[in-house]
């Protein structure tokens, strides 16, 4: 064979393995299921997990997805651990998330195919040590929030007061214009810190304990789950435990992820999920008021009184075991007259949907979950409490906020087919 020959021959190897790897990425690509979303005039933060015989190549750092009816529609995404049913990760499966905006015009439901990406996409979050105590998560040179898995202790709090030291919570919030929305250890309830999750009746093997206010139960951080800060989110699991002494009663997974900005507003996907350990656990909400499990306390300064909106309206009067699917609370958290907020997204599939809330002007808005009368968890037995955190500048009407419950909703149902 001459050297035109085998240069011949060469192209056609060359053009062959193409077409046959062209083939083959086609047929990877078809295999995949197509996503179904629902049409929606706002912007559709899903976290869906990919199928569980979905193959792809986790060696590719960047994804898209492609609308299928309409391919020059192309949403950045990213894959993360999936969460399995106990909290931990699920080794099996991977997790999809994006942030889908509106297509005027597009009917429902709308169809997307998950591609590699034409080229990389930088990470738009950070994680970083604060200390040996906290983790900040920010956006860019924004700052998102901070972890606290290690002990905060306020030393203006009276010594003997069980309500001097704490962890496992989220402090400082921050709002959109750097505004820090959440406030810890408030002259009026020492026990209120950021944002939280607490019960103040706790029974176990006959006792009773009081995790609201660190009476004879304290959660403590146990290793983390998952640190990922990626292009278009930021996920941050953890697993903490209900010690009453040095025996743990109560396992508590948690996972945060942030989505990036949009203009005026950001998401914060919050899911808790608890397992009682060898004992069946029984938890109460507060008589009366029902609070007990997530809470935010909101940095409300004296003489500023918030606007608090729920889906009926604008609310003058507090609630107390109040079933609601979400809660706003807008006020003025910056040096200047600006006001900005953050609601409280219920998941249609939390338990006992929808679930009593709390509301109070001077700063905390608690959801309540079992509420006032007590249940027993038994152990072993996950139980998933899930919720969105939507925070946003300015003052948003009734309407809006009512967009947003949709879209959250609709993102949540997002499914393959």
């Amino acid at each position: 064979m001459n050297r035109g020959e085998r240069r011949r021959l060469g192209m056609i190897l060359v053009v062959c393995v193409a077409v046959i790897s062209g083939a083959l990425a086609a047929s990877a690509e078809d295999a995949l299921p197509t996503l179904s979303v629902a049409a929606s005039d706002q912007t559709l933060r899903l976290s869906v997990e990919l199928p569980k015989d979905a193959k792809v190549d986790t060696a590719v750092k960047a994804w898209q997805l492609v609308e299928v009816d309409h391919p020059g529609a192309k949403t950045p995404a990213e894959l993360t651990v999936a969460t399995a049913e106990d909290g931990s990760v699920d080794q099996g499966r991977l997790q999809l998330i994006a942030a889908v905006a509106p297509r005027p015009g597009a009917d429902s439901p709308r169809r997307f195919r998950l591609q590699p990406a034409e080229k990389p996409v930088e990470d738009a979050f950070r994680l970083e040590d604060i200390n040996e105590t906290s983790l900040k998560l920010s956006e860019a040179a924004a700052p998102v929030f901070v972890y606290n898995h290690g002990t905060i202790t306020d030393e203006t709090v009276p010594e003997k007061d069980p309500r001097r030291s704490r962890s496992c919570y989220v402090h400082p919030l921050w709002g959109i214009g750097g505004e820090v929305l959440t406030d810890d250890f408030p002259r009026d309830h020492y026990h209120h810190h950021g944002l939280f999750w607490a019960w103040p009746h706790v029974e176990v093997d006959a006792k009773k304990y009081d995790l609201w206010l660190d009476r004879g139960i304290k959660q403590r951080f146990v290793g983390w789950i998952q640190k990922q800060a990626g292009p278009v989110s930021a996920v941050l699991a953890v697993e903490n435990g209900w010690f009453v002494d040095e025996k743990k009663v109560m396992t508590e997974r948690v996972w945060l992820r942030s989505f990036k900005a949009e203009g005026d507003s950001r998401v914060l996907d919050v899911e808790i999920v608890i397992i009682p350990e060898d004992k069946p656990v029984t938890l109460r909400g507060a008589a009366g008021k029902g609070y007990g499990g997530l809470c935010v306390r909101y940095a409300v300064e004296k003489g500023k009184r918030p606007t608090i909106t729920v889906p009926g309206g604008i609310i003058k009067e507090d609630l107390a075991n109040a079933p609601l699917a979400w809660c706003d609370m807008t006020g003025q958290f910056s040096s200047d007259e600006t006001r900005s907020g953050a609601t409280i997204f219920v998941s249609p599939n939390h338990p006992a949907y929808p679930p009593a809330f709390l509301t109070r002007h001077y700063g905390p808005i608690c959801v309540g979950h079992p509420g006032s009368e007590a249940k027993t968890f038994p152990p072993g037995v996950p139980v998933r409490l899930n919720y969105c955190i939507w925070i946003h500048k300015d003052a948003v009407d009734l309407e809006r906020l009512e967009k947003q419950y949709d879209a959250y909703k609709a993102a949540s149902a997002a499914e393959w087919k």
